[in-house]
């Protein structure tokens, strides 16, 4: 919806009712991503695309029976059936496209949304997309620290709410399957998550092979992950295939440029794995003083403290040298390199929704928390 939302909010300020098909699900080689959207306006005009070009007509002319109807529809188009080459998907993908109308009476809080995407904050937007009747085409919109909208009960949007918030702070855009009340492991409904969001930041500094284990747990979690060394013999994409990009930079030099540019937020975590004072107290003296989720930084205690006593010495505060997370990671025991990186992805998970660290099994109170951040 990004791509056409101006489109859309002009529409909607006017008081007109649009059809709109959205990409909910892909397989295979298809075309465009989950998320991509098309409108059909009032006059008949077209806007963005769900397929490149393959399904658009079909698409079109679903959008106009259901702006008349007021009936959403959940259409699959591919490649296994013998319209494929009447609605013109040869690419061999399949995609499931939603068609809806979208109005001020049906979305009322799409101003909101677009106010929420212009300032480039957090947002998701949850659709029933399949079940019954009475629930199909309800809307929830989820920041990380409100809601509004409903899904049809406040059982369902507690539990939506909070998984929507972790697929967003990932900023994955996915199906979700609940029960009626939200059940997860039920599958009445079929939601689609559409999160505004662009992927948080994972920036692994020292290619070593502990930071090839940590990026590829960080792509595995969602995030976007860079991994940064000055050594261009080491800092190779062939040697950290999961990585997103290799950088050949001093690290502090990097961190900073990415601060200066814009690309670091709250939501970036920072693992640094050179244990290497000549890198890693520059660059931690950067890190411990920029707006991000979490820093940690991997060293025996010896190292540690000696650490601690060159950072005190370049100036850091007791409050800034207390956002230090070192030794990196939970305590699970690990030894090898993957074992290691599971440790940190833990540590970082519980930062960021609130755990305790401890086994669920020797606690009470509520599994899943909804942290500030």
């Amino acid at each position: 919806m990004r791509d056409v939302l101006d489109d859309l909010v002009g529409w909607w300020q006017a008081g007109e009712t649009v059809g709109m098909g959205t990409v909910v699900g892909t397989w295979r080689s298809a075309p465009r991503p989950a998320g991509a959207s098309m409108l059909v306006g009032p006059d008949g005009t077209a806007v963005g695309s769900v397929s490149g070009g393959c399904v658009e007509g079909a698409v079109y002319e679903e959008a106009k029976d259901v702006v008349e109807t007021g009936e959403p529809t959940l259409r699959r188009y591919g490649v296994s059936d013998d319209d494929a080459f009447a609605v013109g998907l040869t690419c061999g993908g399949i995609l499931d496209v939603f068609v809806e109308s979208v109005s001020r009476e049906s979305f009322p809080e799409l101003g909101e949304v677009a106010e929420s995407v212009g300032r480039h904050e957090p947002v998701a937007v949850v659709t029933v997309v399949a079940g019954p009747d009475d629930r199909l085409g309800r809307r929830l919109v989820v920041w990380p620290d409100r809601a509004a909208g409903t899904l049809g009960s406040q059982r369902l949007d507690d539990a939506v709410a909070d998984d929507a918030r972790g697929m967003l702070a990932a900023g994955r855009t996915a199906l979700l399957h609940v029960g009626h009340d939200g059940e997860r492991r039920g599958d009445d409904l079929t939601l689609f998550v559409n999160s505004f969001a662009p992927a948080a930041r994972m920036v692994v500094f020292g290619a070593i092979d502990f930071a090839a284990a940590v990026a590829r747990v960080g792509a595995f979690l969602g995030y976007r992950v860079t991994v940064c060394d000055a050594r261009p013999v080491f800092a190779t994409p062939k040697r950290f295939p999961e990585a997103h990009e290799v950088v050949v930079e001093w690290p502090h030099r990097y961190l900073q440029g990415e601060l200066d540019g814009g690309r670091i937020d709250e939501r970036t975590v920072l693992c640094v794995l050179t244990h290497d004072p000549k890198f890693d107290v520059p660059l931690l003296e950067v890190a411990l003083r920029a707006p991000v989720a979490y820093v940690g930084a991997m060293g025996s205690r010896r190292t540690h403290d000696e650490r601690l006593d060159r950072l005190r010495e370049a100036g850091l505060t007791a409050d800034e040298l207390g956002r230090l997370s070192s030794p990196i990671g939970l305590d699970l025991g690990a030894r090898t390199p993957e074992e290691t990186a599971v440790s940190i992805a833990a540590e970082i998970i519980q930062g960021r929704w609130g755990g305790s660290g401890r086994r669920l099994a020797a606690i009470d109170g509520p599994i899943h928390r909804t942290a500030d951040r």
